[in-house]
């Protein structure tokens, strides 16, 4: 059965897309190395501090071993259970503020406790700073009390690959493993090789030339190969239950669908869902579009799942 793309999300797109017209500029915008990571950072903190969150939303902002994090709690969550988010933006932005109104729906729809935090950004603190900060964060948690059979991690974009990473560094070190992980539109490959870089660069709507010079901010000198920078390489036996998201005018879309069949390789209960004409991280642009919004639904769906018991 044919569906149809939903005329809504063909126009939130294309307003996307060209959103330089809205700056009065003929041309997208064109990462390059004059781009200035300070400016992108503040323009984007702007937008979201205007932002707020949903009534039944309590927030509470806390702060351990330097990192700073905010708890995003609906009404009755479940106690003993957790949502970590770790946040996207390319390696070089994103924080609590730019990504917990996200977080807010996820905690909403799959009514629990949900963290999210500051890792360090690139080119400040390039790999391995972040993971390092996923990790201990991972491990705060497990030392509240929480069992990590009642975590779930996801994230987005740069947190989606994050979130690939911390699962493989999880198992590399021993530690406990969570219940289950979902990411959405992952870069895993981070020498940006991938065929999809080129035939779908006009259908995404990520800047033209960013994921080339964010990556080497956030890569450095290091191995590119290294399965915790570009976890396509990485050995996923033993992996929990994994649910990877992407759409398939991303330029992501080859390293979504080779993550995922390396990871069924390694015997990983992985469910890919591939959305047609869907752009990069699309789900969290629910509920401006039908396609975000089913997206959106269904990983909750796959969290609230892994939630429910402790089979």
């Amino acid at each position: 059965m044919i569906i149809m793309q939903s005329i809504r999300s063909k126009l939130v797109i294309w307003l996307i897309k060209n959103r330089h017209l809205f700056k009065l500029k003929f041309k997208p915008e064109v990462v390059d190395e004059t781009f200035s990571v300070k400016e992108f950072r503040e323009r984007i903190n702007k937008i979201s501090s205007k932002i707020k969150l949903p009534k039944n939303i309590t927030s509470r902002k806390i702060s351990f071993e330097g990192i700073n994090a905010e708890w995003i709690i609906p009404d009755n969550p479940q106690e003993d259970k957790v949502l970590l988010y770790i946040h996207g933006g390319g390696f070089i932005s994103g924080s609590c503020l730019t990504h917990r109104m996200h977080v807010a729906k996820f905690a909403n729809e799959c009514q629990l406790k949900s963290l999210v935090f500051d890792y360090r950004l690139a080119p400040e603190y390039p790999f391995p700073a972040a993971l390092d900060d996923c990790i201990l964060v991972y491990k705060w948690l497990l030392n509240l009390g929480y069992n990590s059979k009642n975590i779930i991690i996801g994230g987005e974009s740069a947190g989606a690959t994050l979130t690939l990473s911390l699962l493989l560094a999880l198992k590399d070190n021993n530690i406990d493993l969570p219940k289950a992980a979902f990411s959405i539109s992952p870069i895993t490959d981070l020498s940006c090789s991938s065929k999809s870089f080129e035939y779908n660069f006009k259908n995404d709507v990520a800047p033209m030339g960013s994921w080339t010079i964010w990556t080497k901010m956030y890569v450095s000198d290091n191995d590119i190969k290294n399965p915790l920078i570009s976890p396509q390489f990485g050995n996923y036996e033993g992996i929990p239950p994994l649910y990877i998201c992407v759409g398939t005018h991303e330029i992501h879309y080859d390293d979504c669908v080779n993550v995922a069949n390396v990871a069924k390789q390694h015997g990983v209960n992985v469910t890919l869902r591939k959305w047609d004409n869907m752009i990069h991280a699309f789900p969290l642009l629910t509920p401006l579009f039908p396609e975000a919004k089913k997206a959106f639904g269904e990983i909750c769906e796959f969290i609230k799942q892994d939630t429910s018991n402790n089979r």
